[in-house]
């Protein structure tokens, strides 16, 4: 018998994409299914970072520099800078292959076979695929729909550490939540770091996308006090909406963590050359584009939130950042009622007479404790407001149709 290894059974799959091939079954019906199952941005690319691929001349395409093509790192160096760190410097920057690389070679660096990382719950489903990869138990913490699921008392946090545990992992702005932690919520897990040891892990991805007023609360503010504990996670995709440019960073100014990332980067010899040049040009993405860009998200979020809050029997926290929502139905297995959008659900009521529906993916798979998130969903508010509208009703006449059968 050749079997493969007991790891490689456990890695989960993905929440978010384990649905594509009903999907892609429901398009060669004819059908249109609309696509808020992924945070994959209808947003066009900044002009900037489009005109190196159109003017790309450097043949062969070569390899870049393990550490991060020198004037990308520059740029991430400019760009910590202008929000107001001018403490990073490039030694303090590893490139990855998107962050979910960083990630990985984050739990890597911090972490032997058998330890802990606390996690907040509902959390970004990659994390368990690379707590697996890595030999890592992640020990959930529950936080509720009820109050938006912003964090418990520190208390609570502490009576889930132990021998074993070597770090607090956090997503801020929240991915799959839309959560944006208040500073004394950063503050708390600051202090818990300290006092206890541990490194804390913040994947800000979402940084520019924070909501009503509200600013996101960078680790980063707190680096130079916990220098060896600190670790951000970042990444270009959803910033610039570069989604295939696949580019992250890890941030720290913790030099043998540094250096043994970088290694693991030698490994894998470097991220691509064509994707850092075009990085390279947020140098050049003006400020109003952002600000545009975050506006736009803002108004989506709007438009979703109201047309959800509507629906009998379905519960939505206002989402404060991201754009993303964890959203409570009134279904009893949220993962066959997804199930059931793509293989039966049809709506030909649009203006265009076409069948449609909607994708939507289960929040189970963002959960890590049994049971939880089994008549929840995550949505990406990552479509125009026109098809979110359409979405919303799509959504609406589903559940009817579904709890009536």
């Amino acid at each position: 018998m050749i079997s493969v290894s007991r790891r490689l059974a456990q890695v989960p799959a993905s929440p978010i994409r384990k649905l594509v091939p009903l999907a892609t079954a429901a398009k060669k019906q004819g059908v249109r299914v609309y696509h808020l199952n992924i945070g994959d941005p209808d947003i066009e690319t900044p002009a900037a970072m489009m005109k190196v691929l159109q003017t790309w001349k450097t043949n062969p395409i070569g390899y870049s520099q393990s550490q991060g093509e020198p004037v990308f790192l520059e740029s991430l160096r400019w760009y910590y800078h202008k929000i107001g760190f001018p403490f990073i410097d490039a030694q303090n920057i590893q490139v990855t292959s998107g962050g979910s690389e960083g990630i990985s070679m984050a739990l890597f660096g911090i972490c032997s076979p058998g330890d802990e990382v606390i996690v907040f719950e509902p959390f970004y489903a990659n994390y368990n695929t690379y707590a697996v990869v890595n030999g890592v138990t992640l020990v959930p913490i529950r936080t509720s729909i009820k109050d938006g699921f912003h964090l418990p008392r520190e208390s609570v946090i502490e009576k889930r550490i132990t021998k074993r545990t070597r770090a607090i992992l956090f997503c801020n702005p929240s991915n799959p939540t839309g959560t944006v932690y208040t500073k004394s919520e950063v503050e708390a897990l600051v202090s818990i770091a300290k006092k206890h040891a541990l490194f804390l892990l913040s994947d800000e991805v979402y940084r520019e996308y924070a909501y009503d007023g509200r600013k996101q609360v960078s680790l980063l503010s707190y680096m130079e006090k916990i220098p060896n504990q600190a670790i951000v996670l970042d990444s270009m995709s959803k910033r610039y909406n570069v989604c295939g440019v696949r580019l992250g960073a890890i941030v720290s100014l913790n030099a043998e963590l540094m250096a043994g990332v970088l290694r693991i980067g030698q490994g894998r010899l470097s991220s691509g050359i064509v994707d850092q040049h075009i990085a390279a040009k947020l140098t050049d993405v003006p400020d109003s584009w952002m600000k545009k860009v975050h506006d736009e998200f803002e108004k989506r979020r709007d438009v979703l939130y109201e047309g959800l809050r509507k629906i009998p029997g379905v519960i939505i926290p206002k989402p404060e950042g991201a754009f993303y929502t964890i959203v409570g139905l009134p279904v009893s297995d949220s993962e066959k009622f997804c199930a059931w959008l793509l293989t039966d659900f049809r709506d030909h009521s649009f203006r265009s007479g076409q069948a449609e529906t909607v994708m939507v993916a289960p929040a189970g798979g963002f959960y890590s404790t049994p049971g939880l998130g089994k008549n929840e969903v995550r949505i990406a508010y990552v479509l125009n407001q026109t098809d979110l509208k359409r979405c919303v009703e799509l959504l609406a006449r589903a559940l009817t149709v579904y709890n009536n059968q």
